[in-house]
């Protein structure tokens, strides 16, 4: 488990293909300053959102194996470039964020990110099946960030909605690169999936 905050940027140095097309890729990504002391093999660590066991470590840098699934299914991890590092939350770690799985639930699309006065606003666009559990105030996961619904609004494709980000989020995050078209790791909020599940069981 995860909150959502991210501790440190970090950079993916390499990306070494684990075999053929359908293989996946093992990354090895520098920690910036996420500290690695208390970090073993087996541990897990969330690389733009995406929860990723440790296979290697070195020095500064450790390395993860990511599966062609996962691959298909996320963005940011099959190139070198800044990801968002969080380590696994720990019963004494402090809940600044929300519980965030590490497990992406799909692929949003910026649609725009533009100055709002001091601030900046980050419009989504959410696919159909992920719309449903977008909510005024309630809490989602992009690339790895705990964020806070602003708006939301439906459309046949899915939904539109708004986030709005303080000058502390964008300078620490790598939500700072993104444009218009980019895609993102989304994850819904936790309880929201739970009941979901409730209400729709038979």
């Amino acid at each position: 488990m995860f909150t959502g905050i991210v501790a440190a940027v970090g950079r993916i140095l390499e990306v070494t293909p684990l075999g053929g097309s359908d293989a996946g890729v093992r990354l090895t990504v520098d920690a910036g300053s996420l500290g690695l002391d208390d970090v073993v093999l087996g541990d897990s660590i969330a690389i733009q959102g995406a929860c990723m066991t440790v296979v290697g470590k070195a020095g500064n840098t450790f390395a993860v194996e990511v599966s062609r699934e996962s691959l298909t299914k996320t963005a940011g991890l099959s190139e070198p470039g800044e990801v968002n590092l969080e380590k696994a939350l720990s019963l004494s770690t402090r809940l600044g964020g929300h519980l965030v799985s590490g497990h992406v639930d799909g692929l949003g699309a910026v649609v725009s990110f533009e100055p709002v006065g001091e601030s900046r606003e980050l419009i989504i666009r959410a696919p159909r099946e992920l719309a449903k559990f977008m909510a005024y105030k309630g809490s989602v996961t992009i690339n790895g960030v705990s964020l806070t619904v602003n708006r939301v609004t439906d459309h046949a494709g899915g939904a539109d909605f708004s986030i709005n980000l303080i000058p502390h989020t964008v300078d620490v995050t790598t939500l700072k690169h993104l444009k218009a078209g980019a895609s993102v790791n989304l994850e819904i909020d936790l309880i929201a999936r739970y009941v979901e599940r409730m209400l729709t069981a038979s």
